[in-house]
């Protein structure tokens, strides 16, 4: 009995055989290497690009800004991370650039970011509620990063706003150092970083993003203006393919870990194309969330695009509309037809 991965790679075999012999376009594609790119890690395992016609190499970069000059001239096609006020600013000055689906978000259950507090302050009674964060040294990725967005939202949740914090940007895994040595009295992190930091004893977990801001779209898909003007088939191709894999994906979801029907392959996948080897970590972790029409909350983008604003860290004129376009996505949900879990 072959495999769902041989099933995938044979369809795909059999998809050009009979084709006309023309070579698979080439899709060039950013990730950041996490959990956050599960959709194309999963639709390049399984053969779904393939099948599609579409040949999709991935480029690792440190962060979505990173992505957003290579996407602006078309070296990159396609990008996955985080909605920021740096690609709301890149989309004002005119670069072509659009949000095309969900990457990652938090359904009740599947809270990836965690806020952590060091754990002697919450030992010691310093810490109780949101407010208590006021005047504390917290940890984040970036200046208009969504991570800033749903501090925000927790914060507001206990009598708090993001102004009364002092921000300190990292990256996730210096979060964990940084809670150790007491330079941060408190971090919102993502996983694994967020249970390391909890299994080495330095922080203790007070909520996760799915509690405090339910659905927020942590990780989106974006489009270069090039994929979508010059390449459209192409551009539905692809995403028929990334709907196929997150909908793989939440069929490895189950009880808030990553312990459903797929869990073993997709646990592999990620360990095999990720920085983290160790399969424990996936399965003990709490995993992101998805939409599995790969459609994102648009109320949570509206959301953060608002406290960027807020902020003034977007400049000039653009409303999140000319930064979304769900053409796609809709398109190639209808054609696979509703989502039904695997049993």
């Amino acid at each position: 009995m072959p495999t769902l991965r041989q099933t995938g790679l044979l369809a795909a075999m059999l998809f050009w055989s009979g084709g006309a012999g023309a070579d698979p376009f080439v899709v060039k594609a950013g990730t950041s290497n996490t959990s956050s790119d599960v959709g194309i890690y999963i639709a390049i395992d399984q053969g779904y690009f393939a099948a599609e016609g579409l040949s999709v190499s991935t480029t690792q970069f440190n962060s979505a800004a990173q992505m957003i000059a290579p996407l602006g001239i078309g070296e990159l096609s396609v990008g996955s991370g985080s909605a920021t006020a740096g690609l709301y600013n890149a989309v004002a000055r005119g670069v072509a650039i659009q949000i095309v689906a969900d990457g990652g978000s938090a359904p009740p259950g599947y809270g990836h970011n965690i806020l952590l507090v060091r754990k002697a302050l919450v030992d010691g009674g310093k810490y109780h509620a949101p407010a208590d964060l006021k005047g504390m040294k917290v940890a984040l990725t970036a200046v208009g990063a969504s991570s800033t967005a749903m501090l925000d939202s927790f914060l507001r949740t206990g009598g708090a706003q993001f102004s009364d914090i002092e921000p300190v940007y990292l990256g996730y895994p210096d979060h964990i150092v940084a809670l150790g040595t007491g330079k941060v009295d408190a971090a919102l992190t993502a996983e694994p970083s967020a249970t390391q930091a909890e299994d080495a004893g330095f922080a203790t977990r007070i909520t996760s993003e799915d509690k405090f801001d339910p659905y927020h779209v942590a990780s989106t898909i974006l489009y270069s203006g090039d994929f979508i003007t010059n390449h459209p088939d192409e551009a539905r191709r692809f995403m028929r393919a990334y709907v196929k894999a997150i909908r793989f994906y939440n069929d490895a979801l189950a009880n808030g870990k990553i312990e459903g029907p797929n869990a073993d392959e997709v646990v592999a996948i990620l360990t095999r194309t990720t920085n983290i080897k160790d399969p424990k970590v996936y399965r003990s972790i709490s995993p992101q969330g998805c939409d599995p029409d790969g459609i994102p909350n648009q109320k949570s983008l509206q959301k953060d695009f608002d406290f960027y604003k807020s902020q003034g860290w977007i400049n000039g004129a653009i409303t999140l509309d000319k930064a979304v376009n769900l053409t796609f996505v809709k398109q190639a949900a209808a054609e696979l037809g509703p989502y039904t879990p695997k049993k």
